[in-house]
């Protein structure tokens, strides 16, 4: 029988990765590294916008 990936499977990785910056930017931050925390505060945001647009396609199909 087959079995179509939904793209919440295919588009998990957006999560993991949105995390992963999200701890880069924390601690950018503490360091003092303001330029290095807000660009990835800013692909983290990109990365859970990403994988929202991803959930609600998924739910609807």
């Amino acid at each position: 029988m087959l079995e179509f990936a939904s793209p919440l499977q295919t588009g998990d990785g957006f999560l993991y990765w949105a995390v992963v910056f999200f701890v880069l930017a924390v601690i950018a931050a503490a360091v003092g590294a303001r330029g290095v925390a807000g660009i990835s505060m800013e692909i983290a945001r990109i990365f859970v916008l990403v994988f929202i647009v991803l959930a609600i396609v998924a739910l609807l199909l």
